[in-house]
This record gives C-alpha cells, sequence and structure tokens, in this order.
C-alpha cells in the first residue's frame, strides 16, 4: 500500500465494526513511520495475534506492536484514562514498552466515571446496544462545549473546579432519569491526581507532529474504530456510534488537512457481523449464524458479546465504498467460510415490490428491507497456508472475484487466518 505516491493511508471498518482492523494495521505498519488513532474510545477491540500471543488493544493504536513505530491518539479520540495506562502496563508486562513511542493529543476528550454512569442509565432506556463505555456521553460533552480534555491535567487547579460542574450536572441527570447512583467529584479528582503525572508528559499538538512527519516524507498509517455502517451521520442512525468512522473523520481527527490523505483502505470480513441492536438485512437464521460465529470465532473483543452473524452485503459495501471514497479493500476471515458447501452473497434488497441497489438511509425502512441473494460454491479445503492469490482455490478466487464486482473497488489483501503471517498482500 505505501509507495512513492502513498504516504497516509487510512485505515475503516466497511461493516458494523469487528472487520478484522487491527490485523490490517498491524501488518501495515511495518512499514509505518507512525501510526494516528484519529476517533472512538475504549470501546474498540482490535485484536493482534504474533505467534502464539494474542494482544487486544482498546485505545492504543495496534502499530505499538512494532518496536520502531510511533504510535499517536488523535484529537478525534475520547480516552479513557484509567484504562489508558492500565492498557500501557499491560503491554509493558508483556515487554511492549511504549515509552518515548505513544503520544497523546491534549485536545482528546476525557471518558470520566460520571460518562459511564450516565451511558448505562441511557442505555437501559434507549437499548442501542452500546458497551456502555461512557463513549456516547463524552462525545455529547465535547459538542456541548463542556468536555474536560486532556490538556486539562496540567491545572489541576483549573481542573478540580470542571469537575465540580460536571459532577453536579450529570448528578441531576441521574435524578431526573430515577437512578440512585450519584458521582463523587472527590472521586474524580483523586482520580485524575494519580493519573496525571503518568499522562502529562505524553501530551503533544499531535497535529502538528502529524503534520511535521507528512511533510518530511514520512509514512503515516491513519486507524479508524467501528465501522461504516456505525457512523453517526452516515451509519444505520439511532443505532451508531457518536463519531464519524468514516474516511472524513480522519483528517478532522488525526488534525491534519483532507488532502494530505493518499490512499483509503477498507476492511470487511468475507460474511457479516453486528455487535447490538439495529438493522442487519442478510443476518442468517438461528443454524447459519450459529456456524459462522462457531467457526469464527464472534464474540466481542470489548465486550465479549456474542455477535449477529450473517452473509456478505454487497450493498452496504459498495455505500461504503461511496462514502468513503475507498481506493482499496481487504478482505478478512476468508478462512472461515472453508468448510461452507455453498455461499450466499446480497447483490440488492427488495422493498415494496422493488429491488434496490442503494442503502436506504433510515434504519427502519432498511429493518423492511429483504435480500436478494445469489448462490456461490463453496471450495472445501483450506486457505490458511495461502500467501498468494494464486494459492487460493478456484472457489474462493471466484467468491472474491464477485465481491470486488459488486463494491466496485480492488481487493489489495486477503486474510486467510489469525495471525500476523497469515496474510496475501500485493505481490
Amino acid at each position: 500500500m505505501f509507495g512513492p505516491k502513498r504516504y497516509c493511508i487510512v485505515v475503516v471498518g466497511a461493516q458494523w465494526g469487528d472487520e478484522g482492523k487491527g490485523k490490517i494495521v498491524d501488518v501495515l505498519a511495518e512499514r509505518a513511520d507512525l501510526v494516528v488513532r484519529y476517533q472512538g474510545g475504549a470501546n474498540a477491540g482490535h485484536t493482534v495475534v504474533i505467534g502464539d500471543d494474542e494482544f487486544i488493544l482498546h485505545q492504543i493504536p495496534s502499530g505499538i506492536l512494532h518496536p520502531e513505530t510511533r504510535c499517536i491518539i488523535g484529537n478525534g479520540v475520547v480516552l479513557d484514562p484509567e484504562t489508558l495506562v492500565q492498557e500501557m502496563d499491560d503491554l509493558a508486562a508483556r515487554g511492549v514498552d511504549v515509552a518515548g513511542r505513544l503520544t497523546v493529543s491534549d485536545r482528546a476528550h476525557l471518558v470520566l466515571p460520571y460518562h459511564k454512569l450516565l451511558d448505562a442509565a441511557s442505555e437501559r432506556r434507549q437499548k442501542i446496544g452500546t458497551t456502555g463505555r461512557g463513549i456516547g456521553p463524552a462525545y455529547e460533552d465535547k459538542i456541548g462545549r463542556r468536555g474536560v480534555r486532556a490538556g486539562d491535567l496540567r491545572s489541576m487547579d483549573r481542573l478540580r473546579e470542571q469537575l465540580e460542574v460536571g459532577v453536579a450536572r450529570v448528578n441531576g441527570q441521574l435524578e431526573l432519569m430515577g437512578v440512585e447512583e450519584r458521582a463523587s467529584s472527590a472521586d474524580h479528582v483523586a482520580l485524575l491526581e494519580r493519573l496525571a503525572p503518568r499522562l502529562v508528559p505524553m501530551l503533544a499538538d499531535t497535529g502538528l507532529a502529524t503534520f511535521v512527519a507528512l511533510n518530511e516524507g514520512q509514512r503515516v498509517l491513519l486507524e479508524g474504530a467501528q465501522g461504516a455502517q456505525l457512523d453517526v451521520d452516515h451509519g444505520t442512525y439511532p443505532f451508531v456510534t457518536s463519531s464519524n468512522t468514516t474516511a472524513g473523520g480522519a483528517a478532522v481527527g488525526a488534525g491534519i488537512g483532507p488532502s494530505k490523505i493518499d490512499a483509503v483502505l477498507g476492511v470487511v470480513k468475507a460474511y457479516t457481523t453486528r455487535v447490538g441492536n439495529g438493522p442487519l438485512p442478510t443476518e442468517a437464521d438461528d443454524a447459519e449464524s450459529e456456524t459462522l460465529r462457531r467457526l469464527g470465532e464472534e464474540f466481542g473483543a470489548t465486550t465479549g458479546r456474542p455477535r449477529r452473524c450473517g452473509w456478505f452485503d454487497g450493498v452496504v459495501v459498495r455505500y461504503a465504498a461511496r462514502v468513503n471514497g475507498l481506493t482499496d479493500l481487504a478482505v478478512t476471515k476468508l478462512d472461515v467460510l472453508d468448510t461452507l458447501p455453498r455461499l450466499r452473497v446480497c447483490v440488492g434488497y427488495k422493498l415494496d415490490g422493488d429491488v434496490i441497489e442503494e442503502m436506504p438511509s433510515d434504519a427502519e425502512t432498511l429493518e423492511q428491507a429483504h435480500p436478494v441473494y445469489e448462490w456461490l460454491d463453496g471450495w472445501r479445503q483450506p486457505t490458511t497456508d495461502c500467501r498468494r492469490m494464486a494459492d487460493l482455490p478456484p472457489q474462493a478466487r471466484a467468491y472474491l472475484d464477485r465481491i470486488q464486482d459488486l463494491v466496485g473497488v480492488p481487493i489489495t489483501y486477503v486474510s486467510v487466518g489469525t495471525r500476523r503471517d497469515q496474510i496475501i498482500g500485493p505481490q
């Protein structure tokens, strides 16, 4: 992917998240000088398998597993400071030193314990299917111009006043919602006083650092969380996350101009999954869904919740290609389909007697849409040892060709296993 005219690459999910972005970022990070996480928070779970070791990263970019790669948590992220410190300590205990390699934007907003209280209370009412990590309320405070930013950790006197106001406001909201639990300003102050010495030395103007790196000809990878269908503007609203997960959010969340981006790599599974509520047009019946869940070990890396499973949806990914401006596609978990005799691919939706080929703009209409399927033959042989497209069984190549035709974007990477080396890339 990186080359003479490709110095800045965005990696986005092109379905409902959990597409395997962590592994793809890990593969690309080997050639990157800098990896920037640009949105989301600790609700993400990027899994990377190196040999017999599995790493699940929630806020730190996946590039941290390459010892020469520098990493940034950008201004578009809502940062849980407590879990970040825990994540750093966990990595250090496993021999991954982040010292001097991880920088945090002083403009990133903090997720505080009172955000998690609000998130849990709101979820009981709305049942969106959030992770309960406080992401939505933190973004609400950011947009409402009442948030606490990482840079505020530099002045604890001012921060105490901010926390008192924030706690009082949240406790009032909790009372109106009929929730008995209350936040404590003293507990919030004590927490941030304990964490500030660890975090303040890591703070910087990360947009400037990214800009300088690109101007010096360094290779920069912008890493997103979730997927295009969870974008707050372009996803299946209201069953979405609270940030822009699409490629347009990468420039904003990293602090650079869009003209700096050279390519956008969309990551998709060879089938479809979703965690939580909301429409999933190609959701399989119970038996087929359980088969895919078992073969793909489809349980959330952050929540452990079983994922809803279904067939590849060409309408969804073609839409993602349009709203992200995808230049390349990475297909993951092809090996999960190795034993299946026949496969379905959705090529359109039937709605009110008509066949449509574009995503409806509202979730209620999408719930009423019925997938139009094509059947393809399975290959019924292992693909886990394949390292070139030519090594794949003919039926597997035909399956990928059909995906490429439906989406209109060339497939550059194919993952055929969980390990770092189980990848087919540019020849």
